[in-house]
């Protein structure tokens, strides 16, 4: 069996575990909801002072415009704040990129705003694990992997993002051009378990918002002269649960539209979330929809527009991301923690650098749990554990222990 060399043993060592809660507890304090610029500006500010411990520049990166379907049928420009990017040594012939983002599911108005301990190991709070446990994981990892003779040949790109909860897209160009030519990618969400399971292949995730226009009429006087937008919402909505196959889920979520009961509706909006798990059943979605929309016009005499798209690829386990989970297993192994990982329905960054070609690992972040709700967790532990096992992937990587 293989064991730790001294140099190995020595940047782990230097991993401070006590200044890695500090930041959590720091980072947690203020409110980061997806959307939330002010708290999304101060924990930019914090999160660069942190970051400048490493060599490098860091930069601050305007989201990209992204628009939205209101509820009358609007296509509006939705806010986001602004991303972090730390580049260190540009010009190395190889390079990683690691991943993380700031923004949580909980707005300034939701009630889960503070942290409670539940016991001696276990901290309860918004973003604990998803993720700023996982920010202070790629931060100390990259501390301690400094310290490693290897680093000095290599170079990284760290990227967190502001808008990772509602699917990266005022940061999807910012991805695509970072993983360009990337050795590996690293991402920092929570483990698919508790006992520090990775997700493995994830499905892609595509969302949508049909805007539907019929012709308003009076519902007693005259209803055959309209057109009901939500008659064809509601249709669509069947029509769409029915294209479901093995590999491909089909979520219709909300309709909104409709006025007085007396009004045939002459607007409909149709939101929907569609989950492919092969690439091909992505490369067929927009021509389905497409099709669809059209028979759904011709039947109820209105007019669909399709608002939306594929947001994150599907991702399957490809040769080189088994080669890079085996040795995030291998190492896991020399620090007595055990790793496995198994196929998830969830998607997230890793879904976007995996479309690149670049083999990635998405889970690398703390153990915790009951994400995205109140009783969101992080067993405080798992943050220098992890913190090791990503500086040890990285040494190796980079060639050490050959």
């Amino acid at each position: 069996m293989q064991q730790l060399s001294t140099t190995e043993r020595s940047l782990i060592e230097g991993i401070d575990a006590a200044a890695m809660l500090a930041q959590v507890e720091q980072w947690c304090a203020i409110n980061t909801g997806t959307g939330n610029l002010a708290g999304l500006a101060a924990q930019w500010s914090l999160l660069a002072d942190a970051f400048a411990a490493l060599p490098g520049e860091v930069r601050k990166i305007d989201p990209a415009p992204v628009t939205a379907i209101a509820a009358d049928g609007r296509e509006l420009e939705t806010v986001n704040g602004a991303h972090l990017v730390l580049s260190v040594r540009p010009q190395a012939p190889r390079r990683y990129l690691l991943t993380g983002h700031m923004d949580t599911v909980f707005a300034p108005a939701h009630p889960f705003q503070s942290l409670r301990w539940l016991d001696a190991e276990t901290l309860n709070g918004p973003g604990v694990a998803d993720m700023k446990g996982g920010i202070a994981v790629i931060l100390a990892a990259l501390q301690a992997f400094e310290s490693s003779p290897m680093s000095a040949g290599v170079g990284y790109d760290v990227m967190i993002n502001s808008d990772e909860e509602t699917g990266s897209l005022s940061s999807a160009p910012l991805i695509a051009e970072l993983a360009r030519g990337k050795a590996a990618a690293l991402t920092y969400e929570p483990s698919a378990l508790p006992d520090g399971t990775l997700a493995g292949e994830r499905p892609g995730s595509a969302n949508f918002s049909a805007v539907i226009k019929g012709r308003s009429a009076h519902a007693g006087r005259n209803p055959q002269d309209g057109r009901n937008a939500i008659i064809a919402a509601a249709d669509m909505a069947l029509r769409l649960k029915a294209l479901e196959r093995p590999g491909l889920s089909i979520n219709p979520a909300r309709i909104d539209g409709g006025s007085a009961n007396n009004v045939v509706p002459d607007l409909a909006v149709l939101r929907f979330n569609v989950r492919p798990r092969l690439p091909e059943l992505a490369a067929d979605l927009p021509q389905t929809l497409q099709d669809l929309a059209l028979t759904l016009e011709n039947l109820h005499e209105v007019s669909i527009h399709l608002h939306g798209g594929i947001s994150r690829p599907p991702k399957p386990l490809t040769p080189q991301a088994e080669a890079l989970f085996g040795l995030v297993r291998e190492c896991g192994e020399l620090l007595g923690q055990p790793i496995r990982w198994q196929a998830s329905g969830g998607v997230c960054d890793g879904n976007n650098i995996a479309a690149c070609g670049v083999p990635v690992v998405d889970t690398m972040g703390v153990r915790g749990g009951a994400i995205h709700s109140d009783q969101e967790f992080l067993i405080v532990p798992s943050l220098a554990e992890r913190a090791a096992l990503s500086a040890l992937v990285l040494h190796r990587l980079s060639g050490g222990n050959q």
